[in-house]
């Protein structure tokens, strides 16, 4: 079976400087890596707080699985990488918000620091398209 291959893009100007896109959807898989709280003017949202840091995230998640024709629904997995541990609860409320019913596996982790120090969250996903090709 030979699967197409589509790039997500969100528009940051980082994707061609860096060689990455938000999203690959490679037939029903679709990845989509490390997704800072950045809003659509290029600034950090929500600086000083995890929560709405965590809503941006998973709403710019959110948009680039409808880009590749799924949606939150189908996500199996999601990461949530912290700069403080301490943090993981707020993190995790929000993201039960949109994953209540959806319940991917998921791995939470902390780390020194993001290439912006404003971040304090980033969410990673991955979905797998059901019925794909039927």
């Amino acid at each position: 079976m030979t699967y197409d291959r589509e790039l997500i893009s969100n528009g940051n100007p980082m994707e061609a400087i860096v060689g990455f896109s938000r999203a690959v959807r490679v037939g029903p898989f679709i990845s989509i890596g490390g997704t800072a709280p950045v809003g659509a003017d290029g600034k950090t949202v929500g600086i000083g707080n995890v929560t709405a840091q965590s809503r941006q995230c998973i709403e710019i998640i959110k948009a680039a699985l409808e880009q590749a024709g799924s949606g939150l629904h189908d996500v199996v997995r999601t990461r949530v990488i912290l700069t403080d541990i301490d943090n993981w609860k707020a993190a995790i409320d929000v993201r039960k918000e949109y994953f209540k019913d959806v319940r991917p596996v998921d791995t939470i982790m902390a780390i020194d620091r993001f290439v912006n120090p404003e971040w304090l969250v980033e969410f990673e996903a991955d979905a797998i398209i059901a019925g794909w090709g039927q």
